[in-house]
């Protein structure tokens, strides 16, 4: 199977979203939400926000909130230091036109 060539139209979007609790969305029982970076490739942000809030509720976790933080070209514009270790996961979300969650961060009260 060919691979498509998705370099024209999309790019990878860097997203922060906030999760509540769900039955079995993984997070430890005493945690009340997450955050979560997630790399997400779209033509635009507005898709690559719908397709990771769509694959997170298939996933049995609980969006609640998503900020854009903007592409590649754009977080290096505003002076964001971005190691290779994501620069990597971009450009796997990119290549498999996916949706890349590279953190998971438990929030507790208390």
């Amino acid at each position: 199977m060919a691979k498509r060539d998705t370099s024209s139209r999309q790019n990878v979007y860097t997203l922060l979203v906030q999760t509540g609790r769900k039955a079995g969305d993984g997070l430890p029982e005493a945690a009340t939400g997450a955050a979560l970076i997630v790399y997400a490739s779209g033509v635009d942000e507005e898709e690559a926000v719908r397709e990771t809030v769509a694959i997170l509720k298939q996933a049995d976790m609980a969006p609640l909130d998503v900020t854009g933080y903007g592409t590649l070209k754009e977080r290096e514009a505003e002076g964001h230091d971005i190691t290779e270790e994501e620069r990597a996961l971009m450009r796997r979300a990119l290549d498999e036109n996916a949706v890349i969650v590279a953190q998971v961060t438990p929030f507790f009260d208390g």
